[in-house]
């Protein structure tokens, strides 16, 4: 069975279309712009799986700080009962905040990896459009 590398079905690619060889038609323009297509759409998904394990990874971290939190109060309320129960206002009241600044943290990671992923695509159809152009143009 044959390898399904990028390379290797680009290449499959490549041979199958240098087959038909049509009058007016730069075949070597086209597959160069389409390899391009492949290496952007490559970038991308790179780019969209770093995101992605930089939020695992998050998710991760703010789940040990919870447990590591949980532990400790605990701890508190077993040492000091009474003194403990005095400060589970404010105790409530940090955890809510760490919560919002972990949901804040996570959600600046999504934002930053879509618009790393977007601006690679963009790049690329921007390209296309400018190559397109250039072959429509008068002369050539």
């Amino acid at each position: 069975m044959e390898s399904t590398t990028p390379n290797n079905l680009f290449s499959q690619y490549t041979s199958m279309i240098r087959q038909f060889k049509l009058p007016g038609l730069d075949l070597t323009a086209i597959l160069e712009s389409r390899r391009k297509d492949i290496e952007a759409l490559l970038a991308a998904n790179s780019t969209a799986l770093s995101g992605m394990q930089a939020l695992g990874q998050k998710q991760a971290d703010i789940l040990r700080a919870a447990m590591a939190d949980a532990q400790s109060l605990i701890a508190q309320r077993t040492a000091a009962d009474a003194k403990a129960s005095g400060n589970a206002g404010d105790v409530v009241q940090q955890g809510l905040r760490k919560a919002v600044t972990n949901m804040q943290d996570l959600a600046d990671t999504l934002y930053k990896t879509q618009a790393d992923c977007f601006a690679v695509i963009s790049k690329r159809v921007t390209e296309n459009v400018e190559e397109l152009k250039a072959r429509l143009q008068p002369g050539k």
